[in-house]
């Protein structure tokens, strides 16, 4: 799928609303942007997550692949980053790395300043249920729930009190007022992506990740979707990092890395989606020079 406007005159609006509660502790303030290359000599001020010499391998011997090979980067409060790059770039595993779905083979990633790398699966869990939201392609719904019990869900995981309050102002926000009690086979596939983009925001995550959040969507609703995830980061202050592979869905991200073979080959400052499909080309065809 290819969308094929920019985002500055089609984005949907929508009313104010609560921003995230402030935190106790590991807090920064929305906004700013943090270095996006180069090794980082301790947390980058206002880092929502960091990646010190990442790199991530599986198999031995001959048989090794090296899916990242040593990622560093910071990305800041209140920023929208999407990642690209080639089929086998490593997309998929640094997003998982970064999330804590999967450890590196070497290095760290911080989340709000805090090392994780050396979590057990417990508090990895507790981790990812309270302070990260997912948004994926697939929706991830359960069908036995209502749309607002679906939205609670994270609470309930993280064994908090479902705010019955705070998922309907959510479903307002992306346009679902009055949706709560309905069944998620009752809902559209856009409609169900913004249930879980709503899910995903309930615990006010430090960083939400989505992956592929518009594979499934035709191109107006896909647009619809990646205007409520740029409202989610200008509005309440979310951290969105997205994986795509789609440069105009890039294109609402403050800003693109591009990865290949594993190593950060570049990033565009808010681009065009005609740059970015342009270092796409550049990066695939190996006729633009490999940063890590």
């Amino acid at each position: 799928m290819r969308l094929r406007s920019k985002h500055s005159s089609t984005a949907p609006t929508a009313p104010e609303a609560p921003r995230y509660p402030p935190r106790t502790s590991g807090d920064f303030a929305p906004g700013g942007h943090g270095p996006v290359g180069g090794a980082a000599a301790g947390t980058a001020s206002g880092a929502a997550v960091e990646l010190r010499s990442v790199r991530r391998t599986y198999g031995r011997g001959d048989s090794t692949v090296h899916a990242l090979r040593g990622i560093d980067l910071a990305l800041a409060r209140g920023s929208f980053t999407a990642v690209m790059g080639p089929s086998g770039s490593g997309k998929s595993t640094f997003l998982q790395c970064a999330a804590g779905l999967d450890k590196p083979t070497a290095g760290t990633v911080h989340l709000g300043g805090a090392d994780i790398t050396g979590l057990n699966e417990n508090k990895l869990t507790q981790l990812r249920r309270s302070r990260i939201g997912f948004v994926f392609q697939s929706f991830n719904l359960l069908p036995s729930l209502t749309v607002q019990q679906n939205v609670m869900l994270p609470q309930r995981l993280a064994g908090a009190r479902p705010d019955r309050r705070r998922a309907a102002e959510l479903l307002a926000q992306v346009g679902l007022e009055g949706y709560g009690k309905r069944r998620p086979g009752q809902l559209s596939g856009g409609q169900q992506q913004r249930v879980a983009i709503a899910r995903a925001l309930i615990t006010a995550p430090e960083v939400v990740f989505a992956d592929e959040p518009t594979g499934a969507l035709d191109t107006n609703t896909a647009r619809e979707v990646l205007g409520l995830l740029r409202h989610a980061v200008d509005r309440l202050g979310a951290t969105v990092v997205m994986v795509t592979h789609d440069p105009v869905a890039a294109s609402f991200a403050d800003r693109v890395l591009f990865l290949a073979d594993g190593s950060l080959a570049g990033h565009l400052e808010r681009p065009q989606p005609t740059e970015i499909a342009d270092h796409m080309v550049a990066l695939t065809t190996g006729t633009v020079a490999r940063a890590a």
